[in-house]
């Protein structure tokens, strides 16, 4: 399927339903599977490093912690120029990459032994998320050169709800599978994740970008290229105000992603790998679910102006009652139905700056979105780690804390940025 022209639409439109799509469009189902095998088994790797930082420290909240910090400290930076990349070469080629060398590394890691540490544990953890920091934005931009306006939306919805159910069913069954078979068994099956989706992603046409008119990759012209990424952000409001909505939900979330580890720790559900588990199964379907429940609100153009400022607002709220609720299994809902207004927030931002640049910018423009998030999930639970190493606050006025913060920034996104966006559709 081609792209469609940026700039055509003034909001998501979708035409398509989720089961018209994957039928449908052939590469954009296969593309998707490819996600879902290695999603999951990315979650299995996540709760492992989680639990090894635990292992080597006595449990310390400050190294556990440090793994979100380890993963966002090195996804961040490494967005702006993985986003060039993905302007410059083949989308469908980095994403193959991507795989191949998290399969290598990882069984590198394994047959060697190589994980008796803190330092190792945080290395793995770097190492591993330089493959996702390379995928990611070469898939954002690989996306709309296989699906048209019509699809777009519809397709943003279903990825997202995809990662969200590979996250719930991976951190499930990982703490599960750690439980029974221990940590080892759990990053084996991770590699055989990486690579079936390799296998899948080199079935994949090429797809964008267009190479045409590229010069010479000399590091200047690298940076020039990254440094015009963000020349044309700036000079582009409707593009400048969406890129940073991701980064707005993440000032709590990235706290909040990593306080579920110490609710599943104190909650009593099972042992500390199996609580993790089923917290971030609740985290991941509610993302899932929220994008594919909320898609007909994503697409009326009347609300959608407010829609992302309500969605921010919606994520802090539930996190409010959960630090108010006795922690049963009901908390499992309000953790669900906040990651459900959150993936509202996720998928409306991506196909709103999909649909609203061009082909030959797309790649920047992600690399900018993702170091937004990223960056602010790091210093988010990196905070957040520390606040609680040093007994600043109980657990559940930490967790109150991210949910007025993200309650703030989306009555701000309300004041500050929806007048705009409401001249800009109706325009």
């Amino acid at each position: 399927m081609g792209s469609h022209s940026p700039g055509a639409l003034r909001g998501p439109v979708s035409r398509v339903g989720f089961f018209q799509l994957l039928r449908q469009n052939a590469t954009f189902r296969r593309l998707f599977t490819a996600n879902e095998i290695s999603f999951i088994g990315d979650w299995f790797t996540v709760i492992a490093l989680f639990l090894l930082a635990g292992e080597a420290t006595d449990n310390s909240p400050l190294a556990i912690a440090g793994v979100l910090a380890a993963r966002s400290f090195t996804f961040a930076p490494l967005e702006p120029f993985t986003g060039m990349l993905a302007d410059r070469y083949s989308r469908k080629a980095l994403m193959l990459m991507a795989n191949l060398s998290s399969f290598v590394i990882l069984v590198a890691v394994l047959s060697l032994d190589l994980l008796g540490s803190l330092v190792s544990v945080y290395a793995l953890a770097v190492v591993m998320v330089v493959g996702r920091a390379m995928f990611d934005p070469a898939e954002y931009a690989y996306l709309p050169n296989i699906c048209d306006a019509d699809e777009l939306l519809t397709a943003n919805a279903l990825a997202s709800g995809g990662w969200s159910v590979a996250l719930g069913v991976g951190a499930g069954l990982g703490g599960l599978t750690i439980s029974a078979y221990g940590i080892q068994t759990a990053l084996w099956i991770d590699t055989l994740t990486f690579l079936a989706a390799a296998l899948l992603i080199a079935t994949l046409p090429q797809g964008g970008p267009d190479t045409t008119e590229r010069t010479p990759a000399t590091p200047r012209v690298l940076l020039g290229e990254i440094w015009a990424g963000w020349r044309h952000i700036l000079a582009n409001p409707p593009i400048r105000r969406v890129v940073l909505a991701k980064g707005m939900w993440a000032s709590g979330g990235g706290a909040q992603v990593f306080l579920l580890i110490l609710i599943g720790m104190s909650a009593g559900f099972g042992n500390i790998a199996a609580g993790i588990g089923i917290l971030y199964m609740a985290r991941g379907f509610g993302s899932g679910f929220g994008p594919i429940v909320g898609r007909p609100l994503m697409a009326n153009r009347r609300l959608m102006p407010y829609l992302l400022g309500l969605a921010l607002g919606g994520s802090g709220l539930f996190y409010l009652v959960v630090a108010a609720s006795e922690w049963s299994w009901v908390i499992l809902v309000f953790i669900f139905l906040s990651h459900a207004s959150s993936g509202i927030n996720w998928v409306l931002s991506t196909t709103m700056l999909q649909e609203r640049t061009a082909d030959e910018w797309r790649g920047r423009v992600a690399g900018t979105d993702n170091l937004g998030i990223t960056l602010m999930m790091g210093i988010s639970a990196l905070a957040a780690g520390l606040v609680m190493e040093h007994d600043l606050l109980a657990l559940r006025e930490l967790i109150a804390l991210t949910g007025l913060i993200q309650i703030s920034v989306g009555l701000i996104w309300l004041v500050l940025a929806s007048p705009h966006e409401r001249r800009f559709i109706a325009g």
